[in-house]
C-alpha cells in the first residue's frame, strides 16, 4: 500500500482494472496449492524484501495499487520501496481462487497504522507463458 498523496513519476499512470479474464471460470484455489511464484512474491512483499519481489516478476510487468499502475522495473521498484516504508501493517491470506490458466487472486486482511485500520485486499495475479507475474492489480 502507497500514500494516495505520492507524486506521480514517469512510470506510473491511472489504470482501469485488466487483471481479470473475462471468460474465466473462478474456482476456489487452497492457499498451499497457489502457484509457486505468486507464494514468492507474497513472501518477499510481506518481508518487504525489493529484490526478492522483483524476481517473481517478468520484463515489463505491471503492479496497481491504489489505482496508480506501475511498470518495468524501474516502476515497480520505485512503488516496492515506497509502499515498504508507507506503513506499518501485518498480512493475513484469508483465501484463494483461480482463473483459469494463468490468473488467480488472494486476498488479504491487513491491520497497521494506515487510515482506517484494517482491510481486505484482493492481489490479483496474471502470469506470463514462463510463469512469472506479468500483471499484479491491488485493490479492495
Amino acid at each position: 500500500m502507497t500514500d494516495p498523496h505520492t507524486p506521480d513519476s514517469p512510470h506510473t499512470s491511472d489504470a482501469p482494472d485488466a487483471s481479470r479474464a473475462p471468460d474465466a471460470p473462478v474456482t476456489p484455489l487452497a492457499l498451499a496449492d497457489l502457484p509457486e511464484v505468486v507464494g514468492r512474491y507474497l513472501r518477499a512483499h510481506d518481508a518487504r524484501d525489493t529484490e526478492a519481489a522483483l524476481a517473481t516478476l517478468a520484463p515489463g510487468a505491471s503492479i496497481t495499487d491504489e489505482g496508480r499502475t506501475h511498470t518495468g522495473a524501474t516502476g515497480v521498484r520505485a512503488w516496492l520501496e515506497r509502499a515498504g516504508g508507507a506503513y506499518t501493517y501485518t498480512t493475513t491470506p484469508v483465501r484463494a481462487e483461480r482463473e483459469g490458466r494463468d490468473r488467480c487472486t488472494v486476498v488479504q486482511h491487513l491491520e497497521g497504522d494506515f487510515p482506517g485500520g484494517t482491510v481486505d485486499l484482493r492481489f490479483r495475479f496474471a502470469l506470463d507463458e514462463h510463469g512469472l507475474i506479468r500483471d499484479l492489480v491491488i485493490a479492495p
